[in-house]
């Protein structure tokens, strides 16, 4: 320390003990070697000489003698510095051996990736090496696979020939047998028709069999529920009325009671207040008494009379604000209840809304079920004039298929050989830009199936390519395997054809009723843009007599309206009915809430009235001690004061035992009062309400209307079961000639498909050579594309592989 002087100071505290030297914050071991150096040991803290001290100081070692003169002179200090800094220098000699062998251990990794990386370098030249080799072989193997798909696609032209020649031949055969077939087709399908129109009939019977069996368990159900109905009206009917009679006495006997119980609480209140307020006389006259005893001076006593005067007048003060408080909870329960009868009334007049538009529902319904049996008649007539027509158009669809099947020998191929064709072509030479037959690409509601049929015939087997060069691509296949006829449009050729649409919410395109993808948008014009959906068959012939369009109509669909409808109605019946069991509960919620409120408002003009009594006393408590300020201090009373407190005591002892008896009265009449209100509100009026919902939603009238309509149409379904019997009966009998004479001409056709059987055969084992060689062609064409695939996986190649 370059300083003549130092001051070295400690500070102990609770949670410290710190140093510093000259005000400057140091560490204990610091201190400690501040001190050896100027010559304090901790060793040796004392410098009065001990007994025997010198004695042992001159039969010290000079070792130990050295050590003393150590610890004397402060160079201990720099001995253990010097001890520090050696272990120090160790530790660093330590690391520095660490870091040698990590350098070392990085010297020997590095030799081993020299290794490595020429050891790299030879597997890359050898895998060149590989590359080229196989490239070579499969090269080659691709070669034969070429070779080979060429033999076997001159041979499949071969047996193509060769079958395209028995095809002919089994022509020719069939032309024999053509005049039987035909006669023995139009037999068979004469039977066909008559099969269908028998199991038409048939499932119609039983369908009118089974609508008779539901129906006759509806009438049975409808006519119980009715019978239930009944029974539950009259008997809710009766309980009703012993219900009102209980709930009359119920309310005369509150009526009676509740007057009683409001005199007997008017009495008891009184009698309380008037105990309460001889009660504070006595104390007052007490206090007063004893005041002389109490303060030393009329000073004293008008200071502790402030006091006390300023303290019931805070109490006072806050007694005013709660009983403001509690007018305005009550202000707001008189609101409330206001707002609850007001609730009720609207409910109330929504109750009867809802009963005269339920009635009028009704009226409604039966209106509607009238116009539905009115328009089933008419349907029943149609009917019947539907299946004579459909007779008549069986025998035209048989005239036009034996002209389809003149018509489709004619041509080479058909069609439905030729779009398995071209599937097969597209699959097989990975054709794109083929998006399928017209039928495949639209979609629409099941009610457009006729119209889109009628409109499209055959078009809708028209396949849709991107382009004319992918159709010629594909005829090109289709003329080689001889795989039928297809036709294609092509979108790049294809225009939507302009075409003006009347302006009339009575037509609308058929375009318009169809889902297709906008891409196929010219497509689907050429094909439907002349054909519109018309509302009937007047608009039909107008339109196509002054814009040239195809019409079509959709069938007449009153019958499901009015069906609709009448459902419709039947769904708002039994909304409202269920609105108007929730504005009944509305309305039990609202008087409960109306009771609770009522309550509440008791017990709020309780509490006021108990507010009332603590200010009124808190008043005269301030009056007698403001009268009190200012008089002499005295320790006796007037005679008048002596007089009143004699008088005080047998009052106010009389007085409870009359509080007594008037409590006992008034909880036994509050006891039933509150019994009384408690059945009336909870279980009276609640029956009372589920009885009037019992008998106001009877439904015995409309129970009773929809039996009618049941019993209507079981009488109905009775006689349609009946005719249709008939009808099969008569059907069976034209069924079982048509067969007999169909067994005679299949079998003179038998005996001419013999001859044609050893064509068939021979078809047949052609057919089989024929798979048998797409079947190889196939496994050739995988090899190939196996091949080719691999020398893909090669990757890039040197110039030495193609060499």
């Amino acid at each position: 320390v370059d300083k003549e002087e130092v001051r070295l100071r400690r500070t102990i505290g609770a949670k410290k003990d710190e140093y510093f030297l000259d005000g400057k914050h140091i560490t204990k071991t610091e201190v400690m070697n501040l001190l050896e150096s100027a010559g304090f040991s901790r060793s040796n803290p004392y410098y009065v000489v001990q007994q025997g001290k010198i004695a042992s100081l001159t039969l010290m070692k000079d070792a130990e003698r050295l050590d003393l003169l150590k610890e004397i002179g402060g160079t201990r200090v720099y001995e253990e510095r010097r001890r520090e800094s050696l272990k120090i220098m160790q530790e660093t000699g330590n690391k520095r051996k660490q870091i040698i062998q990590v350098v070392q251990y990085l010297d020997e990794r590095l030799k081993e990736l020299d290794e490595e990386k020429e050891e790299l370098r030879k597997y890359q030249q050898l895998d060149k090496q590989r590359k080229s080799l196989e490239y070579t072989i499969y090269d080659k193997e691709l070669h034969d696979a070429r070779q080979k798909l060429a033999e076997i696609d001159e041979a499949r032209a071969k047996v193509s020939e060769k079958s395209t020649e028995m095809y002919n031949t089994v022509l020719e055969a069939l032309e024999r047998t053509k005049e039987l077939d035909e006669t023995s087709k139009d037999i068979a399908k004469e039977v066909q028709g008559l099969n269908k129109e028998k199991e038409a009939i048939e499932k119609q019977r039983t369908e009118a069999m089974k609508r008779q069996t539901e129906l006759e368990l509806d009438v049975k159900e409808l006519q119980d529920k009715i019978t239930r109905n009944i029974k539950s009206e009259d008997k809710a009917r009766k309980q009703l009325e012993i219900l009102q009679r209980e709930i009359q006495d119920s309310m005369e006997e509150l009526e009676k009671i509740s007057p009683l119980y409001e005199r007997q609480v008017a009495i008891e209140n009184e009698i309380t207040k008037g105990i309460m307020e001889r009660e504070k006389q006595l104390s007052i006259l007490y206090q007063k008494q004893g005041r002389a005893t109490q303060f030393s001076s009329k000073e004293a006593r008008d200071k502790w009379l402030l006091k006390e005067i300023d303290d019931l007048e805070r109490v006072l003060s806050s007694n005013i604000a709660q009983k403001q408080k509690v007018q305005n909870e009550i202000h707001q329960l008189d609101n409330q209840l206001k707002e609850q009868e007001a609730y009720i009334e609207g409910r109330r007049k929504d109750i009867v809304a809802l009963e005269f538009g339920i009635s009028e529902s009704s009226e409604r319904f039966a209106r509607l079920r009238a116009e539905r049996d009115e328009w089933q008649g008419q349907r029943k007539s149609l009917w019947a004039k539907e299946s004579e027509l459909s007779a008549e158009i069986n025998k035209k669809q048989a005239i036009v298929e034996r002209a389809e099947r003149n018509l489709d020998h004619a041509t080479p191929g058909d069609v439905r050989r030729g779009l398995n064709s071209v599937r097969k072509i597209c699959r097989e030479y990975d054709i794109p830009g083929v998006f399928g037959p017209i039928i495949e690409l639209l979609d629409c509601d099941e009610k457009f199936y006729t119209a889109i049929e009628v409109t499209a015939g055959n078009s809708l087997f028209h396949v849709v390519v991107e382009n004319d060069d992918i159709s010629t691509q594909i005829i090109k296949h289709l003329n080689s395997l001889k795989g039928g006829r297809v036709t294609f449009i092509p979108l790049n050729r294809v225009k939507a054809p302009h075409v003006t649409y009347p302006k009339s919410s009575d037509v609308v395109p058929l375009l318009k009723r169809l889902k297709f993808s906008p891409n196929y948008t010219p497509a689907f014009a050429q094909v439907f843009a002349r054909t519109v959906v018309c509302k009937d068959l007047d608009v039909a012939t107008r339109v196509a007599r002054s814009d040239g369009l195809d019409c079509i109509t959709m069938e007449d669909q009153t019958i499901t309206e009015r069906i609709a409808e009448q459902q419709k109605i039947e769904a708002e019946q039994a909304h409202g009915k269920s609105e108007l069991e929730q504005v009944r509960q509305d309305i039990a919620n609202a008087d409960k809430q109306k009771q609770s409120i009522l309550r509440a408002r008791a017990k709020k003009e309780k509490s006021l009235a108990d507010i009332q009594n603590q200010i009124d006393q808190l008043e005269a408590s301030i009056k007698m001690k403001r009268d009190e300020m200012d008089t002499e201090l005295i320790d006796h009373l007037t005679p008048e004061e002596k007089e009143l407190l004699s008088r005080l005591n047998p009052e106010i002892t009389d007085l409870k035992e009359r509080l007594i008896a008037c409590k006992t009265d008034r909880m036994d009449a509050e006891t039933r009062k509150a019994e009384l209100e408690t059945n009336l509100t909870t279980n009276l009026s609640r029956r009372k309400q589920e009885l009037e919902a019992t008998v106001s939603s009877s439904e015995v009238d409309v129970l009773q209307s929809e039996l009618d309509t049941k019993m209507q149409e079981l009488e109905e379904v009775r006689e349609s079961v009946e005719k249709v019997a008939e009808e099969v009966k008569c059907v069976g009998q034209v069924i079982e000639e048509k067969n007999k004479e169909l067994k005679r001409q299949k079998d003179e056709i038998n005996r001419f498909k013999n001859l044609e059987d050893n064509y068939q055969r021979t078809l047949q084992d052609e057919a089989k050579e024929l798979d048998q060689l797409v079947s190889r062609k196939n496994s050739i064409l995988a090899r190939q594309e196996e091949f080719s695939q691999k020398i893909r996986n090669l990757g890039p190649l040197s110039s030495d592989a193609f060499e």
